[in-house]
Protein backbone atom coordinates (compact mmCIF):
# COMPACT_ATOMS: atom_id res chain seq x y z
CA UNK A 1 0.00 0.00 0.00
CA UNK A 2 2.53 2.69 0.89
CA UNK A 3 4.49 1.97 -2.56
CA UNK A 4 1.19 2.86 -4.24
CA UNK A 5 0.83 6.04 -2.20
CA UNK A 6 4.33 7.03 -2.93
CA UNK A 7 3.64 6.90 -7.02
CA UNK A 8 -0.13 7.99 -7.02
CA UNK A 9 0.68 11.26 -5.16
CA UNK A 10 3.72 11.86 -7.47
CA UNK A 11 1.16 11.12 -10.79
CA UNK A 12 -1.04 13.43 -8.92
CA UNK A 13 1.37 15.64 -8.33
CA UNK A 14 2.18 16.08 -11.95
CA UNK A 15 -1.77 16.32 -13.13
CA UNK A 16 -1.96 19.27 -10.65
CA UNK A 17 -0.69 22.15 -12.87
CA UNK A 18 -2.87 21.50 -15.53
CA UNK A 19 -6.13 22.89 -13.81
CA UNK A 20 -4.11 25.67 -12.19
CA UNK A 21 -4.35 28.27 -15.09
CA UNK A 22 -7.86 28.38 -16.09
CA UNK A 23 -7.58 31.88 -14.67
CA UNK A 24 -5.53 32.68 -18.04
CA UNK A 25 -7.57 30.83 -20.41
CA UNK A 26 -10.29 32.39 -19.44
CA UNK A 27 -10.40 35.91 -17.94
CA UNK A 28 -9.16 39.09 -20.03
CA UNK A 29 -5.96 40.39 -18.83
CA UNK A 30 -7.14 43.78 -19.19
CA UNK A 31 -9.96 43.58 -16.60
CA UNK A 32 -8.64 43.51 -12.85
CA UNK A 33 -12.13 43.08 -11.53
CA UNK A 34 -13.22 40.48 -13.60
CA UNK A 35 -10.04 38.60 -12.47
CA UNK A 36 -10.52 39.06 -8.57
CA UNK A 37 -14.27 37.90 -9.17
CA UNK A 38 -13.58 35.64 -11.15
CA UNK A 39 -10.51 33.98 -8.89
CA UNK A 40 -13.27 34.73 -5.57
CA UNK A 41 -16.10 32.40 -7.33
CA UNK A 42 -13.71 29.84 -8.31
CA UNK A 43 -12.05 29.87 -4.79
CA UNK A 44 -15.27 30.03 -3.17
CA UNK A 45 -16.87 26.63 -5.34
CA UNK A 46 -14.06 24.86 -4.53
CA UNK A 47 -13.84 25.78 -0.79
CA UNK A 48 -17.55 24.81 -0.87
CA UNK A 49 -17.46 21.64 -2.50
CA UNK A 50 -14.71 20.77 -0.10
CA UNK A 51 -16.20 20.87 2.57
CA UNK A 52 -19.52 18.92 1.30
CA UNK A 53 -17.33 16.31 0.15
CA UNK A 54 -15.62 15.88 3.80
CA UNK A 55 -19.22 16.06 5.20
CA UNK A 56 -21.12 13.83 3.25
CA UNK A 57 -18.19 11.44 2.50
CA UNK A 58 -20.35 8.91 0.08
CA UNK A 59 -22.76 11.33 -1.28
CA UNK A 60 -19.91 14.18 -2.42
CA UNK A 61 -17.70 10.60 -3.93
CA UNK A 62 -20.12 9.35 -5.59
CA UNK A 63 -20.97 13.22 -7.39
CA UNK A 64 -17.30 13.69 -8.09
CA UNK A 65 -17.29 9.76 -9.76
CA UNK A 66 -19.58 11.25 -12.31
CA UNK A 67 -18.47 14.40 -12.76
CA UNK A 68 -14.80 13.19 -13.35
CA UNK A 69 -15.57 10.71 -15.71
CA UNK A 70 -17.73 13.15 -17.80
CA UNK A 71 -14.78 15.44 -17.62
CA UNK A 72 -12.25 13.18 -18.28
CA UNK A 73 -14.61 11.61 -21.35
CA UNK A 74 -15.23 15.12 -22.85
CA UNK A 75 -12.18 16.78 -22.49
CA UNK A 76 -10.08 14.14 -23.90
CA UNK A 77 -11.88 13.76 -26.92
CA UNK A 78 -12.11 17.37 -27.34
CA UNK A 79 -8.04 16.91 -27.38
CA UNK A 80 -9.18 14.53 -29.68
CA UNK A 81 -10.68 17.05 -31.76
CA UNK A 82 -8.38 19.38 -31.59
CA UNK A 83 -5.55 16.92 -32.80
CA UNK A 84 -7.31 16.58 -36.31
CA UNK A 85 -7.57 20.30 -36.51
CA UNK A 86 -3.81 20.99 -35.90
CA UNK A 87 -3.13 17.98 -38.30
CA UNK A 88 -5.32 19.97 -40.69
CA UNK A 89 -8.00 16.96 -40.96
CA UNK A 90 -12.10 17.46 -40.79
CA UNK A 91 -12.81 17.05 -37.09
CA UNK A 92 -14.79 13.56 -35.91
CA UNK A 93 -18.04 13.51 -36.76
CA UNK A 94 -20.45 13.45 -33.19
CA UNK A 95 -20.89 9.72 -33.45
CA UNK A 96 -17.50 8.64 -32.95
CA UNK A 97 -16.92 11.74 -30.34
CA UNK A 98 -19.71 10.20 -28.01
CA UNK A 99 -18.49 6.48 -29.03
CA UNK A 100 -15.32 7.54 -27.67
CA UNK A 101 -15.86 10.25 -24.71
CA UNK A 102 -18.33 7.91 -22.76
CA UNK A 103 -15.39 5.20 -21.94
CA UNK A 104 -13.19 7.15 -22.44
CA UNK A 105 -14.16 9.15 -19.24
CA UNK A 106 -15.73 6.51 -17.43
CA UNK A 107 -12.93 3.31 -18.14
CA UNK A 108 -10.14 5.15 -16.15
CA UNK A 109 -12.84 6.15 -13.58
CA UNK A 110 -15.23 3.26 -12.65
CA UNK A 111 -13.07 0.19 -13.83
CA UNK A 112 -10.45 0.54 -10.64
CA UNK A 113 -12.98 1.77 -8.12
CA UNK A 114 -15.35 -1.24 -8.94
CA UNK A 115 -12.30 -3.35 -9.10
CA UNK A 116 -11.79 -5.79 -5.84
CA UNK A 117 -9.02 -4.67 -5.29
CA UNK A 118 -10.01 -1.29 -4.51
CA UNK A 119 -11.55 -2.59 -1.56
CA UNK A 120 -7.97 -2.44 0.73
CA UNK A 121 -7.50 0.63 -0.87
CA UNK A 122 -10.77 2.38 -0.22
CA UNK A 123 -10.92 1.13 3.34
CA UNK A 124 -7.13 2.59 4.19
CA UNK A 125 -8.37 6.07 2.46
CA UNK A 126 -11.56 5.99 4.05
CA UNK A 127 -13.90 3.05 5.13
CA UNK A 128 -17.37 4.81 3.69
CA UNK A 129 -16.35 4.40 0.24
CA UNK A 130 -16.17 0.86 0.22
CA UNK A 131 -19.85 -0.27 -0.91
CA UNK A 132 -19.51 3.33 -2.81
CA UNK A 133 -21.69 2.00 -6.02
CA UNK A 134 -23.71 -0.53 -3.68
CA UNK A 135 -25.98 -3.06 -5.21
CA UNK A 136 -24.80 -1.51 -8.58
CA UNK A 137 -21.33 -2.44 -8.51
CA UNK A 138 -21.07 -5.21 -10.74
CA UNK A 139 -23.94 -3.74 -13.17
CA UNK A 140 -21.83 -0.67 -13.34
CA UNK A 141 -18.26 -2.26 -13.74
CA UNK A 142 -19.70 -5.00 -16.71
CA UNK A 143 -21.48 -1.90 -18.66
CA UNK A 144 -19.01 -0.10 -18.73
CA UNK A 145 -16.59 -3.05 -19.99
CA UNK A 146 -19.67 -3.27 -22.70
CA UNK A 147 -19.47 0.37 -23.77
CA UNK A 148 -15.88 0.00 -24.22
CA UNK A 149 -15.97 -3.13 -26.13
CA UNK A 150 -18.42 -2.00 -28.47
CA UNK A 151 -17.18 1.68 -28.99
CA UNK A 152 -13.75 -0.28 -29.88
CA UNK A 153 -15.07 -2.15 -32.69
CA UNK A 154 -17.39 0.47 -33.92
CA UNK A 155 -13.91 3.16 -33.91
CA UNK A 156 -11.85 -0.36 -36.02
CA UNK A 157 -14.80 -0.54 -37.99
CA UNK A 158 -15.03 3.35 -38.97
CA UNK A 159 -11.33 3.16 -39.12
CA UNK A 160 -10.83 4.96 -36.17
CA UNK A 161 -7.50 3.25 -35.16
CA UNK A 162 -5.89 6.04 -33.21
CA UNK A 163 -9.26 6.59 -30.42
CA UNK A 164 -9.56 2.65 -30.39
CA UNK A 165 -5.81 2.10 -29.67
CA UNK A 166 -6.61 5.08 -27.05
CA UNK A 167 -9.43 2.62 -25.26
CA UNK A 168 -7.55 -0.35 -25.20
CA UNK A 169 -4.33 1.09 -23.53
CA UNK A 170 -6.66 2.52 -20.85
CA UNK A 171 -8.43 -1.11 -20.43
CA UNK A 172 -5.07 -2.44 -20.05
CA UNK A 173 -3.55 0.05 -17.44
CA UNK A 174 -7.05 -0.59 -15.58
CA UNK A 175 -6.96 -4.44 -15.66
CA UNK A 176 -2.83 -4.34 -15.12
CA UNK A 177 -2.19 -1.46 -12.66
CA UNK A 178 -3.09 -1.54 -9.13
CA UNK A 179 -6.43 0.66 -8.89
CA UNK A 180 -5.02 3.95 -7.16
CA UNK A 181 -1.95 3.71 -9.36
CA UNK A 182 -4.00 3.02 -12.69
CA UNK A 183 -6.33 6.41 -11.69
CA UNK A 184 -3.01 8.51 -10.93
CA UNK A 185 -1.65 7.22 -13.56
CA UNK A 186 -4.37 8.67 -15.89
CA UNK A 187 -4.61 11.44 -14.15
CA UNK A 188 -0.95 12.72 -14.48
CA UNK A 189 0.36 11.08 -17.49
CA UNK A 190 -2.86 11.11 -19.63
CA UNK A 191 -5.41 13.42 -18.74
CA UNK A 192 -2.92 16.60 -17.46
CA UNK A 193 -0.37 16.33 -20.22
CA UNK A 194 -3.47 16.35 -22.67
CA UNK A 195 -4.82 19.44 -21.30
CA UNK A 196 -1.68 21.02 -20.64
CA UNK A 197 -1.12 20.56 -24.27
CA UNK A 198 -4.44 22.10 -25.19
CA UNK A 199 -3.15 25.46 -23.41
CA UNK A 200 -0.50 26.26 -25.31
CA UNK A 201 -2.24 27.80 -28.13
CA UNK A 202 -3.95 30.28 -25.28
CA UNK A 203 -0.62 31.23 -23.71
CA UNK A 204 1.62 33.59 -25.78
CA UNK A 205 4.22 33.23 -23.49
CA UNK A 206 3.86 29.33 -24.85
CA UNK A 207 3.67 30.85 -28.34
CA UNK A 208 7.07 32.20 -28.51
CA UNK A 209 8.47 29.59 -28.04
CA UNK A 210 6.58 27.27 -30.44
CA UNK A 211 7.45 30.10 -32.98
CA UNK A 212 11.38 29.56 -31.78
CA UNK A 213 11.04 26.09 -32.88
CA UNK A 214 11.19 24.96 -28.92
CA UNK A 215 8.02 22.73 -28.71
CA UNK A 216 9.19 20.98 -25.62
CA UNK A 217 9.77 24.55 -23.93
CA UNK A 218 6.41 25.56 -24.90
CA UNK A 219 5.18 22.74 -23.05
CA UNK A 220 6.84 23.89 -19.93
CA UNK A 221 5.57 27.16 -20.26
CA UNK A 222 2.03 26.19 -19.74
CA UNK A 223 2.98 23.88 -17.24
CA UNK A 224 4.74 26.38 -14.90
CA UNK A 225 2.39 28.98 -14.23
CA UNK A 226 0.63 26.35 -12.49
CA UNK A 227 2.95 24.96 -10.36
CA UNK A 228 2.72 26.85 -7.33
CA UNK A 229 -0.70 24.53 -7.28
CA UNK A 230 1.35 21.74 -5.88
CA UNK A 231 2.99 23.45 -3.33
CA UNK A 232 -0.48 24.93 -2.33
CA UNK A 233 -1.94 21.78 -1.71
CA UNK A 234 1.13 20.21 -0.22
CA UNK A 235 0.64 22.19 2.58
CA UNK A 236 -3.08 21.86 2.85
CA UNK A 237 -2.79 18.68 3.19
CA UNK A 238 -0.09 19.03 5.42
CA UNK A 239 -1.61 21.69 8.07
CA UNK A 240 -5.32 18.95 7.75
CA UNK A 241 -3.15 16.10 8.80
CA UNK A 242 -0.87 17.59 11.06
CA UNK A 243 -3.91 18.93 13.07
CA UNK A 244 -4.51 14.93 14.61
CA UNK A 245 -3.73 11.89 12.59
CA UNK A 246 -2.70 8.27 13.53
CA UNK A 247 -1.61 7.63 9.98
CA UNK A 248 0.05 9.98 7.77
CA UNK A 249 0.02 8.24 4.59
CA UNK A 250 -3.56 7.16 4.42
CA UNK A 251 -5.09 10.33 5.73
CA UNK A 252 -2.45 12.96 3.49
CA UNK A 253 -3.57 11.03 0.58
CA UNK A 254 -7.22 11.22 2.05
CA UNK A 255 -6.77 14.82 2.28
CA UNK A 256 -5.12 15.82 -1.11
CA UNK A 257 -7.64 13.85 -2.96
CA UNK A 258 -10.46 15.57 -1.21
CA UNK A 259 -9.15 18.91 -2.36
CA UNK A 260 -8.42 18.04 -5.50
CA UNK A 261 -11.78 16.32 -5.73
CA UNK A 262 -12.95 20.01 -4.61
CA UNK A 263 -10.86 21.87 -7.28
CA UNK A 264 -12.47 19.68 -10.07
CA UNK A 265 -15.60 21.19 -9.44
CA UNK A 266 -14.81 24.85 -10.65
CA UNK A 267 -12.17 23.60 -13.09
CA UNK A 268 -14.74 21.48 -14.70
CA UNK A 269 -17.64 24.72 -15.06
CA UNK A 270 -14.40 26.47 -16.96
CA UNK A 271 -13.25 23.99 -19.14
CA UNK A 272 -16.83 23.30 -20.02
CA UNK A 273 -16.51 26.20 -22.90
CA UNK A 274 -13.19 25.21 -24.15
CA UNK A 275 -13.97 21.78 -24.77
CA UNK A 276 -17.42 22.72 -26.64
CA UNK A 277 -15.60 25.29 -28.73
CA UNK A 278 -13.16 21.97 -29.78
CA UNK A 279 -16.29 20.13 -30.67
CA UNK A 280 -17.69 22.86 -32.67
CA UNK A 281 -14.58 22.97 -34.85
CA UNK A 282 -15.52 19.15 -36.35
CA UNK A 283 -16.55 19.57 -40.33
CA UNK A 284 -18.38 16.31 -40.66
CA UNK A 285 -22.09 15.73 -39.27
Amino acid sequence: MKAQVVIAVIALAIGIPHGAIDHLITIPRDSTKRFIAFIAVYTLIAFMAALAIAQWNLVGFQLVVLMSALHFGFGDSAYANESQATAEKNGYSNLILASYAIPAGFLPVVLPLTDKRTFDVLQELNPALINWAGTFTELLRNSTLAIAVFSILLLIVTKNYSLAIDLALLLALSFLAPPLVAFAVYFGLWHAIRHTARLVPKLPSAMQKVASGNPLASFFAAVIPGLYAILGIFLLGIYFVAKGTSDVSRDFLWVILVIIWALTVPHMATTAKFDLRAFKNSLRP
